[in-house]
């Protein structure tokens, strides 16, 4: 165990190091950064997987909620609307917290073998399907980018250059517009009502959650409070659901693409919002792996993916934070000391990026920036897992599945 006091040494500078460059890539990618947050608390850091799953948790807290900041003040890449979607938000936040609860379940019962081969199998197969996205949507910018240059060529009239240029930077190009985020407000691109439907979500699942911790492993009083998350969740995502289907809310981020969704359709994300929230808990991760590629399919622009999946992710890992903290799972000046770096760093990644793409007019960037944020921890995360399945095997240790009921 950890002394309470941290003394600064190598190990600190290089997971500072680690952890700032993973913070940053996932904060922009809107994946978190677990998967490099994780592997560097127990290996170079030397704690726990307990207290490194929870100090992890801390970290993309800490990064998420930055990086809510940051957005908060931008606009849509074309439309005058936040870049935060809250309608997208509010179909997928509550079935996204619901899967984790089961998740969590599933990581006490599951041996860390499967665990590590589902890992291995989902980040390798996500993060692939995120660089042929990405891939395409830079052929998409570079194809517009030849027919605005033709556009500019056609019409050399000295005195109309800068509206010409300004015309370009609005040229339309599906889900990848040419950025000029503007920032706006704080106010003026929060949407109070979705806010708080979110907020009672999150207040909902903390309360539950915190009076299970004092209730016995598989009683009755166990399983209701279990169950009750279950109506939680579902009456806000069936609000939106209905409003979804009905036409009387849209996903407006998609711009003129968008469609009203059909009731089978709804079904299919509200169920991706669960396997992504229970991915998440059974590897301790943010679901913002699973979240973000699935935005991008569904033709959410990236700016626009990468803010919504971390605003998303902010509510979850929150509430985790806030239960580690009450079990006394982490030992707090590193928990402390490691937030600031995360928190910094997401910072400091959005900047920069917001920068680059601004210059290149590429937002196809951050699509690239997810899929390497996910190649990376499929790599550090199923490593350790290697590692660990090895050392059991020559132990001859038990690799089958435990029971929940006996477990604490």
């Amino acid at each position: 165990m950890f002394e309470q006091e941290m003394k600064f040494d190598w190990r600190i500078i290089v997971g500072s190091i680690v952890g700032f460059l993973g913070a940053a890539l996932g904060s922009v990618g809107g994946v978190g950064g677990g998967g490099i947050f994780v592997p560097m608390l127990a290996l170079i850091i030397g704690f726990d997987p307990k207290s490194s799953t929870a100090i992890s948790k801390c970290m993309i807290m800490g990064a998420a909620g930055s990086t809510v900041y940051y957005n908060l003040r931008l606009r849509h890449p074309t439309l005058d609307i936040p870049l935060i979607d809250y309608d997208l938000a509010l179909l997928f936040q509550p079935m996204l917290m619901l899967g984790i609860s089961i998740g969590v379940a599933f990581n006490v019962m599951f041996a860390d073998w499967m665990v590590t081969v589902l890992l291995i199998i989902l980040f390798i197969g996500t993060s692939t399907k995120a660089l042929f996205k990405g891939i395409e949507t830079w052929k998409k910018e570079t194809m517009l980018k030849k027919e605005a240059a033709k556009a500019l060529e056609a019409e050399p009239k000295p005195g109309d250059d800068d509206s010409a240029e300004s015309e370009y930077k609005r040229l339309p190009s599906g889900p990848t517009n040419n950025i000029h985020d503007e920032e706006a407000p704080m106010l003026q691109n929060i949407y109070w009502k979705e806010s708080l439907l979110l907020v009672y979500v999150w207040v909902a699942f903390l309360i539950v959650q915190i009076v299970k911790t004092y209730t016995k492993t598989c009683s009755i009083e166990y399983w209701v409070l279990n169950t009750l998350q279950v109506p939680i969740a579902v009456s806000v995502t069936l609000f939106e659901a209905i409003c979804i289907s009905k036409g009387t809310r849209v996903i407006a981020s998609k711009g003129k693409e968008f469609t009203n969704w059909k009731i089978h359709q709804i079904c299919l994300c509200c169920a991706c919002g669960i396997i992504a929230g229970i991915v998440g808990g059974l590897l301790g991760l943010g679901g913002g792996f699973i979240l973000g590629p699935l935005f991008l399919e569904l033709g959410i622009p990236p700016q626009v993916a990468s803010a919504t999946s971390t605003f998303a992710m902010f509510f979850s890992s929150s509430m985790s934070v806030v239960q580690y903290y009450l079990l006394d799972r982490f030992p707090v000046p590193y928990a402390s000391y490691f937030v600031m770096v995360a928190t910094f760093a997401a910072f400091a990644g959005q900047h920069v990026v917001r920068r680059i793409i601004a210059i290149l007019g590429r937002a196809s960037i951050i699509i690239f920036i997810l899929a390497l944020t996910i190649f990376i921890s499929a790599i550090s995360l199923g490593g350790v897992g290697i590692e660990k399945m090895i050392e059991k095997m020559e132990n001859q240790e038990y690799m089958g599945f435990e029971n929940l009921c006996k477990l604490s």
